[in-house]
């Protein structure tokens, strides 16, 4: 089958040059439309459930919203995980499935669950997250005001520019799922009641509300006919102006004068209760917005739209107003595809290089060479196909050594054969040599590819974070080795026959000179390996349990941190701490590292919670979003650890403040898939939250002083300060009162209640109703609030209830029905499993905990653990399939273990090699292991092969066997591990951004 199609490709060269000119044209489409990103989104398959209630405290939240979701929630099939977060206001609950329920699936199964839920609610409304994912925040900015309009634009106005003009014309980008806003104020017609004037009108509070709910509504009266007419009737009745409302009639007073609703209260332009707010640059708050993607959509292609839409925008927003960008996917994208496309072409250079240089041949070495882009362009044209994206890790493993390595066997087989059967040729035409070679060689190279194709299978059988992050790089390399394949059965002969001639002269060529000359060195080596054969093996036996001891000495991470050149530091305040000290005291954060440190562009500060709350927040929490100028021009530090160590240390004055250095993409994977922003999540379970505090503290204390902990942050669940206001069930007996009056009082009293909508044009603005600013300043506002009694008569509420300070749950975290509290550890200057493995030993003699209670280790190192797990269990089936096939191939277990023995031996280089350069085992280290098996099997092949010809030859002395057959393929076995070691070395030596995730998976395939 193999020699038909070789002879048909030789016979039909005008077939294949057109079938190359359709894979050229094929890979230059799909090169020009695939979608680019920096790195695959590894963000679990969730559906975020958020129910907001702005007048519930954190415990009520989680007993009257969380709980009673979670039941419905958890019967859904293919549930994996249930975590949430229980705060003032606010219920964040993340579901996440199996990796093979469709999203859309997903959502609708939520989303029946929600309907059946909202029975047990109260009337709150649960609604899903918009379809985004950790990658999602594609585009983030502020609205800024130039110099000069400073006074124009008060915080209420930019916040309506962002809703109204903003936000909806960005909503219709392509690939735009929702818009987020962030600061500001968001403008309401607030109807500020006195209550002293409502006393002395003897109106009551529900009064008041109902009296502007029912003077607030059009209607229609369906039509009249007017001879040939039809006049269609509509009552116009809603409000359009403070004026308006305030004419509203309360009631008829004395003397039948009519009550107005400005009689009683001040109507003006106000402003909803803030949860978040937004700073730049040591200037003060600000407004801005983020820009969520929809999952699955192109990055590059949204981003563009994205920015187009803003061009636009910005000739019609009003004068003074300017869209500034912060975070701009765009750069990150830029830096991983330059450092991909620099590290392939610089490799792909050196390959061709080794090519022509060891071939001796320039025609040979043109035609090994010019696999290499027609391979890329198959990879490309495939990798559109099945939907897999141009990122760091998809095109990071792609090695032009091994592509190449079958059409190097092939090669170099012809030339040997027109050089050493000289007198045989000269009989032959050159479509005759080509079809004797690589039909003689074709089964080595054909079965070497399999062989390297099959060691990546484990990667495909990878799931979860890992397999999204490492099966994109098992497709690329996967989809360019069947494109090798693919071409050393067609093209590669047929080109060979017409490019390469018969005077090809190898005595006395630089290449020959050289082989000699690595020959000479070479061959006392096998010479006395021969007759030290003992010696040998033991050395090896001893150099492989050396570095197995090395190997388990070394730490572990899950895959290194990706440098995307942007700092978020989360400042984190004492808990209570208001919106305005956060304000005030991240501003002074911002002014300070400004001062101190040229290299930063723009610093912009989220504070709390956003419009669309997927990252709930306190308010004395904040993500400062760093913007780094490039590394070239830094001057205070040289790299990323040394630069977050003195901007650390520059923070140290700032009273009360607790620092996480991270990187924005980073710190939203983390945050989205473990439930935690840090590197090393600590997680206590348990019941009682005064307890699981207390135990989190004596942890953290016992963390602190170990090497590598950078940033150490415990969740801040307690201590939050409230007024609390408890009902006294006798006094309400005594008056006639009953709870739901009183709460309603409360909440409309301080929080506000909304009465309505007021419309202009197509905006619409609540209308709300609640005290004055004086009236709710204090303790005293809220005991002295006057009750109306059944009886007419008004009474303080503390005559009804006690009102006192107290302390409280700031926020509740669950996971899986169990409440938990989470410490933080980011890690510096070290490895991520040793240092676990130090806290675990460290906890377990330090920290004692009651019956019930267990600690859980997640993040970084939970992904680190499921994947070694997965990889300990499809490794060695792949290993048995590598084995098996030998087997099949040579039908002899001596010669498929002989070859086999190159897989362990091999490891020796890449363990020393980590060693070496001080990396420690990772993902990507294990991903070059298994590259690297494939090229140890593909030189055995060769080799094993040569020696059986030389037995059918009739040489039966083994010796002389091993003599000539490593005399005969010295070349193509240095000429293969050269090109595939040298091919990952710009990987190996790049330090550009992205580089940190290839430099473990090539220093392996170059040590070993």
């Amino acid at each position: 089958m193999l020699s038909k199609i070789i002879a048909a490709s030789i016979h039909n060269k005008l077939f294949v040059v057109l079938l190359v000119l359709a894979l050229i044209g094929w890979g230059g489409y799909s090169l020009v439309h695939l979608p680019l990103d920096a790195i695959p989104d590894v963000t679990n398959n969730q559906v975020q459930v958020l129910t907001q209630s702005s007048s519930l405290a954190a415990q009520e939240v989680e007993q009257l919203l969380t709980v009673p979701l979670e039941l419905q929630l958890r019967t859904i099939p293919g549930v994996t995980e249930i975590r949430s977060i229980s705060r003032f206001g606010l219920s964040v609950i993340t579901v996440v499935f199996d990796d093979d329920v469709p999203t859309l699936q997903t959502r609708q199964l939520v989303a029946e669950k929600l309907t059946t839920a909202q029975v047990d609610l109260g009337g709150t409304l649960p609604q899903m997250a918009p379809i985004t994912t950790g990658l999602g925040e594609i585009f983030q900015y502020t609205i800024a005001v130039k110099k000069g309009h400073e006074n124009q634009y008060s915080l209420a106005k930019l916040r309506d520019v962002q809703d109204w003009l903003v936000k909806r014309q960005l909503a219709g980008v392509p690939g735009v799922v929702d818009v987020s806003s962030f600061g500001g104020m968001v403008r309401q017609y607030e109807v500020s009641v006195n209550p002293d004037r409502l006393n002395a009108a003897g109106v009551t509070m529900p009064e008041l509300f109902a009296a502007l709910q029912n003077n607030n509504a059009n209607t229609g009266g369906s039509y009249l006919e007017r001879g040939p007419n039809a006049y269609f009737i509509r009552g116009e009745g809603r409000v359009n102006s403070l004026q308006d409302i305030g004419t509203i009639v309360i009631k008829q007073a004395s003397q039948n004068a009519p009550l107005l609703v400005r009689d009683v209260a001040d109507v003006r332009f106000g402003h909803s209760a803030r949860y978040g707010a937004m700073t730049r640059n040591g200037r003060g708050e600000t407004v801005g917005g983020i820009v969520l993607m929809l999952k699955g959509a192109s990055s590059e292609q949204t981003i563009k739209g994205v920015k187009a839409r803003v061009a636009e925008i910005q000739q019609s927003l009003p004068p003074g107003l300017e869209i500034l960008p912060f975070l701009d996917r765009t750069k990150l994208i830029d830096k991983a595809i330059h450092t991909v496309s620099t590290n392939l072409l610089e490799g792909g250079v050196i390959v061709v290089l080794v090519l022509l240089l060891l071939l001796g041949n320039l025609r040979a070495g043109l035609v090994v060479a010019s696999m290499i882009p027609l391979c890329m362009l198959f990879a490309l044209g495939m990798m559109r196909t099945f939907g897999v994206s141009a990122n760091l890790m998809s095109l990071g493993a792609l090695d032009f050594g091994l592509i190449v390595d079958g059409a190097v066997i092939i090669v170099e087989a012809m030339i040997f054969h027109i050089v050493h059967f000289r007198a045989q040729t000269e009989h032959e035409t050159m479509d005759q040599v080509a079809e004797t070679a690589a039909t003689r060689m074709m089964r080595s190279a054909l079965f070497g590819q399999f062989i390297i194709l099959i060691v990546y299978f484990p990667i495909l059988a990878l799931s979860g974070i890992e397999g999204k992050m490492f099966r994109p790089m098992a497709l690329t390399v996967s989809f360019a080795i069947i494109g090798a394949m693919l071409l050393c059965l067609t093209y590669v002969p047929a080109v060979s026959a017409w490019a390469l001639r018969k005077d090809i002269k190898e005595e006395g060529t630089v290449a020959d000179r050289l082989m000699k000359l690595l020959y000479r060195g070479y061959r006392p080596l096998i010479a006395g390996a021969l007759r030290l054969r003992g010696a040998v093996v033991a050395g090896a036996v001893g150099l492989l349990v050396l570095t197995g001891w090395l190997f388990s000495r070394m730490g572990g991470e899950f895959i290194p941190q990706l440098d995307e050149g942007d700092f978020a530091v989360n400042v984190t305040l004492a808990p209570g701490s208001s919106l305005s000290q956060s304000i005030a005291t991240t501003t002074q954060v911002q002014q300070i590292l400004l001062k101190n440190f040229p290299e930063i562009e723009q610093v912009v500060g989220k504070i709390g919670t956003s419009e669309i709350p997927t990252d709930p927040m306190a308010m004395e929490d904040s993500d400062q979003i760093v913007i780094l100028k490039d590394q070239s021009e830094w001057t205070s530090a040289d790299s990323r650890v040394e630069l977050a160590d003195k901007m650390s240390a520059a923070l140290a004055d700032v009273p009360g403040v607790n620092l996480e250095f991270q990187q924005p993409i980073q710190m939203r994977f983390n945050e989205l898939i473990s439930g935690a922003k840090s590197d090393i999540s600590i997680k206590i379970y348990g019941d009682d939250l005064a307890l699981l505090f207390e135990k989190a503290t004596q942890a953290a204390a016992l963390i602190r002083p170990l090497a590598g902990v950078g940033d150490l942050k415990v969740e801040q669940i307690a201590a939050l300060p409230q007024l609390r206001v408890t009902y006294d069930r006798q006094k309400l007996a005594q008056y006639g009162l009953n709870v739901q009056d009183l709460n309603t009082l409360l909440r409309a009293s301080f929080a506000g209640d909304v009465a309505g909508q007021v419309y202009e044009g197509e905006r619409r603005y609540d209308l709300v109703v609640r005290l004055d600013s004086l009236s709710r300043l204090g303790l005293g506002d809220l005991r002295n609030l006057y009750v109306d009694t059944p009886g007419g008569q008004k009474v303080p509420l503390e005559e009804v209830a006690t009102v006192a300070y107290r302390s409280a749950p700031a926020q509740i975290s669950r996971d899986d029905a169990r409440r938990r509290i989470n410490i933080g550890v980011n890690v510096r200057g070290r490895d991520v499993q040793s240092l676990v493995q130090e806290i675990q030993g460290r906890l377990d003699q330090g920290l004692k905990l009651p019956p019930g209670y267990t600690v859980k280790y997640g993040g970084a190192f939970e992904n680190l653990q499921q994947a070694k797990a997965r990889l300990s269990v499809v490794v060695p089936i792949s290993l048995l399939l590598i084995f098996l096939l030998l087997y099949l191939s040579f039908n002899s277990l001596k010669q498929a273990a002989l070859i086999f023995t190159g897989i362990p031996l091999a490891t020796i280089g890449g363990i020393l090699a980590l060693w070496l350069r001080d990396m420690p085992f990772s993902i990507s280290a294990g991903v070059g292991f298994i590259a690297l098996f494939g090229v140890a099997v593909l030189n055995g092949i060769v080799l094993v092969a040569s020696l059986n010809e030389l037995a059918l030859a009739g040489v039966r002395n083994v010796r002389e066997r091993v003599m000539r057959a490593t005399a005969e393929r010295f070349r193509p076995v240095l000429l293969t591990a050269a090109v595939a070691s040298l091919g990952f070395l710009p990987m190996a030596l790049s330090n550009s951004a992205g580089a940190e995730v290839q430099k473990p998976l090539a220093t392996v395939v170059i040590g070993g």
